[in-house]
């Protein structure tokens, strides 16, 4: 579907929905750089909830890779050719679902009372996961083979499901959580790449990681918009919020200064240390 077709969506509502519901990753991504070129040329209002078809409980997915729970998962080394291969296919698979998660969002909240620019921030999220996506997915081929080769595990859409009823959960899990534990990660598997000499696989995951800094921020800046509104106190609600919708731990190492440089400081999060959250 050509962003300027016949059959084109008119909305932004419909475009997200559109991308969230296609099953093939290519597909997916081309749908979501459509979207985002016809927004930011204003080409799209942002849509209408009557008659919008409902989103799908779960997002277009391809026959593989098989999806497992995350306790069931393999457990696979990190070194070596294979280790890194599967090092990238995993990162594939959470960045394929952070389309997902973006899109269904925008698709979910197109209408909530918000400033033009928050939708304008988070198609931007949108387009660079599925520039994120697509990389990784090239250099699986590079190292010989495929997105699907190996299972997944399927725990990530969970985090949709269960804050799909409020855009202060959503913004507070997703980017603050999700995306802030790829900053104390990534740079970790940047100088592994580095040390093991593939520069290639080191410099998407650099892209991915300057990325990453902006989503967190935007996370940060409309989750304190929000709160603000709403006469609430940022790090309190963020770690309610926290300890009600997100399964795991917050724990550390964290990157004190990739979050700080985000707007995510300390006191979101330090306080959460040790506390478990629902299971």
């Amino acid at each position: 579907m050509a962003a300027d077709g016949p059959t084109a969506p008119r909305s932004l509502a419909e475009a997200a929905r559109l991308v969230v519901e296609a099953a093939e990753p290519a597909e997916k991504v081309r749908l979501a750089r459509e979207a985002a070129k016809a927004w930011r040329a204003r080409r799209l209002s942002r849509g209408v909830r009557a008659g919008m078809p409902s989103l799908p409980d779960r997002p277009g997915r391809p026959d593989r890779p098989e999806l497992l729970a995350p306790r069931d998962m393999p457990k696979r080394s990190t070194s070596g050719g294979r280790g890194r291969f599967a090092m990238v296919h995993a990162l594939a698979h959470i960045e394929l679902n952070a389309v997902d998660l973006t899109w269904d969002l925008i698709a979910r909240f197109f209408d909530a009372p918000m400033p033009h620019s928050f939708l304008d921030d988070w198609v931007r999220v949108g387009a660079e996961e599925a520039r994120h996506f697509a990389l990784l997915d090239r250099r699986l081929a590079e190292l010989g083979g495929a997105y699907g080769d190996l299972p997944a595990h399927d725990g990530l859409w969970q985090t949709a499901q269960d804050t799909g009823h409020s855009l202060l959960a959503r913004v507070a899990i997703v980017p603050m959580v999700l995306e802030a534990r790829g900053l104390d990660v990534t740079p970790s598997m940047i100088d592994r790449m580095h040390e093991a000499g593939d520069a290639e696989t080191a410099g998407i995951l650099e892209i991915i990681y300057r990325d990453e800094k902006t989503h967190v921020a935007f996370g940060v800046k409309w989750f304190r918009f929000l709160c603000a509104r709403e006469g609430l106190p940022p790090e309190p609600e963020f770690q309610r919020l926290v300890q009600r919708h997100f399964k795991g731990r917050i724990k550390p190492p964290f990157n004190d200064r990739a979050r700080a440089e985000a707007g995510l400081v300390p006191g979101f999060y330090k306080p959460l240390v040790g506390v478990m959250s629902p299971t």
